[in-house]
């Protein structure tokens, strides 16, 4: 088993309190079904983007994501591997809602486009010069896929983390984790994890053929589904419990411990990424030609 592998499963069972993990990550989801919600109560979304839930509102939102995938792609800007892979995600999740898998469909969308808008807000303030107002997972992310330290896997993994263990809860908070019929929405939450099992092996194999063949080195494709599917799985049970935590927050200081812990979390986890992923100069240099004669 490769170090990454290791480090990467480890990290998956210190989240969840598992010794171990299953077999394959599908296995989890009947452990992750059955653990309760917290009693949030209803609150209507403070999250105004797409605050109506109007069908409409994914489809702006993927226009605007390839309007920026092609920028970053046509100049082999390493920031392209998260916008592809976010990208191939919303067109799932748009899927998903012209299938009806979900009960509150309206929340879903009001929930995507500010999950985008979050996104947009960290890449837009870093690259204009306004890093004060980025946090610092995503200064993490942003600053190594400026200067080429990580490989290709490496900018994967540091922006998701930044997205989702950073971003990720305050926007569940912010849309609503309880209906206003008094109903948990944590199934809805959970009804994506097995989605994105079917994701991970068509987005690596495009990554690597639009940006860098190595992109999977570490063998994400064989224990990858299972391992990637596992992160991911235990990523999004932390995010809602954190969520719960900023909503259930009754002081200030309940509230800044919240967000102490998931600013920590996700910087830490940014850290480790850094070092597990760090590339040569030689290395990445093989990376950006092989784009760049692709563009060509």
């Amino acid at each position: 088993m490769s170090l990454p592998r290791r480090m990467l499963l480890a990290a998956v069972s210190i989240v969840l309190g598992l010794t171990a993990l299953p077999a394959n990550a599908g296995t989890m989801d009947p452990i992750i079904e059955i653990l309760p919600p917290a009693p949030v109560p209803y609150h209507p979304t403070t999250e105004t983007e797409c605050a109506d839930g109007s069908p409409t509102c994914i489809d702006v939102t993927i226009e605007q994501m390839q309007d920026r995938y092609d920028v970053l792609r046509a100049t082999c800007d390493h920031d392209a591997v998260f916008a592809l892979a976010y990208l191939r995600v919303t067109e799932d999740v748009r899927d998903a809602l012209d299938e009806e898998i979900y009960d509150d469909p309206v929340w879903l969308r009001n929930q995507d486009a500010a999950f985008a808008q979050d996104y947009y807000d960290a890449y837009d303030n870093w690259h204009a010069g306004r890093r004060n107002l980025v946090p610092q997972a995503w200064r993490i992310a942003l600053q190594v896929a400026d200067d080429g330290s990580v490989s290709a896997l490496g900018n994967f993994m540091l922006s998701m983390n930044a997205h989702i263990n950073r971003d990720f809860s305050y926007v569940l908070a912010g849309a609503g984790l309880t209906g206003a019929d008094g109903v948990s929405r944590k199934p809805d939450h959970n009804r994506y994890n097995p989605r994105l099992d079917s994701l991970y092996e068509p987005v690596f194999a495009e990554e690597a053929l639009e940006f860098d063949p190595r992109f999977d080195d570490v063998n994400l494709a064989n224990l990858d589904e299972e391992a990637v599917g596992a992160i991911m799985r235990g990523w999004r049970e932390l995010v809602w419990r954190n969520a719960e935590a900023l909503s259930l927050a009754k002081t200030p200081l309940a509230l800044s411990i919240a967000k102490s812990n998931i600013e920590t979390y996700a910087t830490t986890q940014a850290v480790l990424y850094r070092s597990l992923f760090a590339s040569s100069k030689a290395r990445t240099a093989e990376r950006d030609a092989y784009c760049h004669a692709r563009q060509h």
